[in-house]
């Protein structure tokens, strides 16, 4: 069965991005650049894969798919770019978004739960959850691996990386590597 997996970057506070959408404030690191996108290269949206030194061919090693929110989707949009993961089967949740212009990606309107369901069941690999927080709070109980890149730097505010109910769910940690920039990747899975 494929695995929904959320892939996110967080600040020691807990947040993924500031108040209107930062991301700049995490320190950079070549190393940690070249690393994860080796690794993971379906992570690197399509429009930039040229300028992190990747074929826009490049194959993806794990995910196949991205589940993501309308706030991971407006950025990309806001630059003119309606398929920002073009090499991956794109869903982008949004009960208020009203459509969507490009066959590529799918616009669902409710019941990300029930679509996160079905895409477990297909053949394929594993899903990407790219974001935003109050998505993933809304599919807590559906994921089933956290990739978290903690960076070293108090945000004080902003997107939380899980915006909903109080609902404790236990994950374990299964690996760490440590980045030359202070941040570090941690692998979990459900407890």
């Amino acid at each position: 069965m494929r695995k929904l997996v959320y892939y996110v970057g967080v600040s020691l506070d807990g947040y993924i991005a500031g108040p209107a959408g930062e991301w700049d404030f995490y320190p950079w690191d070549t190393e940690m650049a070249a690393w994860v996108n080796a690794e993971y290269p379906e992570f690197v949206p399509s429009h930039v894969r040229p300028h992190a030194g990747l074929a826009v061919e490049e194959p993806n090693n794990r995910c196949d798919t991205v589940v993501m929110g309308r706030g991971t989707y407006e950025p990309a949009l806001s630059e003119g770019v309606t398929s920002p993961y073009a090499h991956m089967k794109q869903y982008v949740v949004s009960s208020t978004l009203g459509r969507i212009d490009d066959p590529a990606v799918e616009l669902v309107e409710r019941d990300p739960i029930a679509l996160v369901r079905g895409l477990k069941q297909a053949e394929g690999g594993d899903i990407w959850l790219a974001g935003g927080g109050k998505l993933a709070a809304e599919l807590l109980g559906e994921i089933d691996e956290m990739i978290i890149k903690s960076y070293p730097v108090v945000a004080g505010g902003g997107i939380p990386a899980f915006a909903g109910a109080f609902r404790p769910t236990l994950f374990a940690p299964v690996q760490r590597k440590e980045f030359g920039n202070g941040a570090q990747i941690t692998w979990f899975t459900r407890a």
